[in-house]
């Protein structure tokens, strides 16, 4: 697994007139921060858990993986932005089993809507590549 750095979600911005809503991850011990498009729908989940931490009267789907996951043994340790291909970003989510790790692919948004069921929030990577070419760098 190549290095990833530690992020925090910093912001969540809604639109009501466009189909794309947009959360800005920044670093925890930096100032490299970057945007990703994403669906109303994961945009509202994710708002509503950050600010209030309100739970819906029946599970959503962000709720029934990590109750599929815990099911079946799992605890889920954390969620990774492990790549970045013509435009579309790419993450799973890190499930420990045991002394078994799982990755299990995921949208980047499904994976930060995961991460913030939890209280406090799972831990949110980025991989040091991603984040080099969304500030920039020169590969």
């Amino acid at each position: 697994m190549s290095t990833t750095i530690p992020m925090q979600l910093s912001r969540i911005i809604i639109s009501e007139i466009s189909d794309n809503q947009v959360i800005y991850l920044k670093e925890i011990e930096g100032e490299r921060q970057f945007p990703i498009l994403i669906g109303i729908f994961e945009a509202t989940s994710i708002d509503r858990r950050v600010k209030n931490g309100a739970r819906p009267p029946r599970p959503l789907t962000h709720d029934l993986v990590v109750q599929v996951g815990e099911a079946l043994g799992g605890e889920m340790e954390s969620v990774v932005i492990s790549d970045l291909k013509e435009q579309t970003y790419f993450a799973h989510i890190r499930i420990k089993r045991g002394e078994e790790f799982f990755e299990i692919d995921c949208r980047p948004s499904d994976a930060i809507a995961i991460a913030v069921t939890f209280q406090p929030p799972l831990p949110i990577y980025v991989a040091e590549e991603v984040l080099d070419r969304v500030s920039g760098k020169p590969e």
